[in-house]
């Protein structure tokens, strides 16, 4: 419970500490991370390029994500996506993690930005490992996150 803290803690303490003008403009491509960087696509799962079509706006004196209409239209569907794995507990079965595009190179650092991870509440134990993981669950597109994520896949199980 602790490294779940110290994760969202950190990251809503990124997000909410940055100042409109500290903020780096995210691409034109949308991601913050190379594409480089992105798992190769897979038909039938959605695509890290799509949920990266997010973009800052500075609402009164915060920055909220605003997202493309095709980010937007999965809001409460059921989709496919794969990643890698983040635990948020100690365990080799986790039920809420983050699914990160790129995989972790360091234990407490975020490899990539609110718009590469998802937070995932599974419905049942999710095997912790190194490999890429194929889930499918419920999308909630989040437009006000205390911590600053954008995404919440919920109700996930393991995809083939």
């Amino acid at each position: 419970m602790k490294f779940s803290f110290v994760i969202f803690a950190g990251l809503a303490a990124l997000l909410t500490g940055l100042s409109a003008d500290a903020v780096t403009p995210v691409p034109a491509g949308g991601a913050l991370m190379p594409a480089s960087a992105f798992l190769p696509e897979k038909p039938g799962f959605t695509s890290w390029r799509v949920l990266a079509q997010v973009e800052l706006v500075k609402q009164n004196s915060k920055l909220l994500p605003t997202f493309a209409s095709t980010v937007a239209a999965l809001d409460g569907k059921v989709i496919r996506v794969q990643g890698f794995m983040m635990p948020l507990d100690i365990g080799d079965k986790q039920r809420r993690f983050l699914l990160v595009a790129a995989p972790p190179h360091c234990t407490f650092c975020l490899p990539a930005g609110p718009d590469a991870m998802i937070e995932v509440r599974a419905k049942s134990d999710v095997r912790y490992g190194f490999d890429a993981v194929s889930l499918s669950g419920k999308l909630q597109v989040l437009k006000d996150d205390p911590a600053g994520l954008y995404y919440r896949l919920v109700d996930a199980v393991v995809a083939q």
